[in-house]
Formats: structure tokens, C-alpha cells, sequence
């Protein structure tokens, strides 16, 4: 496999993984319609600093002690699991009753960072996004190339398709925001995030390496 074979497949191979719906497009697309996009950019940033944690722990061959380590994998799964479970039912529970634009400073700042907290364990406790790159990854190295270095130069190019897919999201979301903030609507979304969220917490426990 060529350098441009290489990276042709990968970047198809990586960019129809990255549209395919999941937790991340969920967390993006509510706080964009709810709360701000910003709020949303925010936390797309943290779910993106997430995966270049992974890309480089696999570049320094600490992903591959996820992958074979049982424990490890344990771990990270019920700490992700419990994460998530914890997110959807604060949403499920206490949805908000209406969206105000009304806020301080100081208020924002402190959203768009929580946000970004949130977007960034999401992903750091997920141990499939760790496995996923150790075995995803290594097939599109070239030859010639070192695994680890073009490694985590791939995760940087994820990184990248993810933050333009997140951008496309939050865009899309500007037009019907308005319509999406009415009455009843903003309870309805918090539901079915945190519905989805405890879909996705349960998802994660059941899974195997």
C-alpha cells in the first residue's frame, strides 16, 4: 500500500465512521439546539481532544495494553458506562422546562467549559475508542512507515473530519433552533437525549473487547 493509497482509504474509511450517528452527534446536536453553539463547539472540541488523547496513547503503545488487558478494558468500560448513565438521567429526570438567552458572562463560561469537560470523558472513558484505534489504525500505515508516528498522524486527520462534521451539525441546527426552543420541545429533547445517552451507557457495558 502506497503513501496516497494509504491515506485515500483511510480518510473514505474514517469519514463515513464519522457521520455514523452515536453519543458524540447526539451531545453535539442537543446543545446546539438548546443551548448555544458555542456551548456546542465547545463540546465538540472536547469530544475531539478525547480522540487525540487515544491517538497518541496508541502511538506510545499504551493502547495496546487496553487491548490486551481485560482489567483495563473493564475499567474504562464501567467508569464510561456509568458517565453516560449519569448524563442521560439528569436529562431524562430534570429536563428543562424552557431556554433562556438571559445569562451572565461569567454563566456562559462556565457552560461552554462544562461542555467541553463533558465532550472530553465521554471519550476518555470509552475504551472502544482506544481498542477501536489500536486495530483500526495500523491497516492504513504504509510501508516503510513507523506504526506509531503514522498512527497518531492519522488520529490528527479524525480529529480533523471530526471537528468539520461537528461544524456541519451545529449549522444545520441554526435554521430550526428557534422553532426547537418552544414549549414543550425543550423538555421533549432533553428526554430523548438522555433516552439515547442511557441507550448508549448500556450499549457500553454490554460490550466485549
Amino acid at each position: 500500500m502506497t503513501l496516497v493509497t494509504a491515506l485515500l482509504a483511510y480518510l473514505l474509511a474514517a469519514s463515513l465512521l464519522t457521520i455514523t450517528p452515536g453519543v458524540d452527534t447526539a451531545l453535539i446536536l442537543r446543545t446546539a439546539t438548546l443551548e448555544s453553539p458555542k456551548r456546542a463547539a465547545m463540546a465538540a472540541l472536547g469530544i475531539n481532544a478525547g480522540c487525540l488523547v487515544w491517538g497518541a496513547a496508541v502511538a506510545l503503545g499504551l493502547g495496546s495494553l487496553l487491548a490486551a488487558s481485560e482489567l483495563a478494558f473493564n475499567v474504562l468500560k464501567w467508569l464510561g458506562a456509568a458517565y453516560l448513565l449519569w448524563l442521560g438521567l439528569q436529562m431524562l429526570l430534570k429536563p428543562r422546562r424552557e431556554f433562556s438567552l438571559a445569562s451572565s458572562d461569567a454563566t456562559e463560561h462556565h457552560g461552554q467549559l462544562g461542555w467541553f469537560i463533558k465532550g472530553l470523558l465521554g471519550n476518555l472513558l470509552n475504551p472502544k475508542v482506544g481498542v477501536f484505534y489500536v486495530s483500526f489504525l495500523p491497516q492504513f500505515v504504509p510501508a516503510g512507515y513507523a506504526v506509531g508516528s503514522f498512527s497518531f498522524l492519522l488520529a490528527c486527520l479524525h480529529v480533523l473530519l471530526g471537528l468539520f462534521w461537528a461544524a456541519a451539525l451545529i449549522l444545520a441546527t441554526r435554521p430550526l433552533a428557534n422553532f426547537l426552543r418552544r414549549g414543550g420541545l425543550v423538555q421533549w429533547l432533553d428526554r430523548a437525549t438522555g433516552s439515547v445517552l442511557l441507550a448508549f451507557a448500556a450499549g457500553l457495558a454490554l460490550a466485549k473487547r
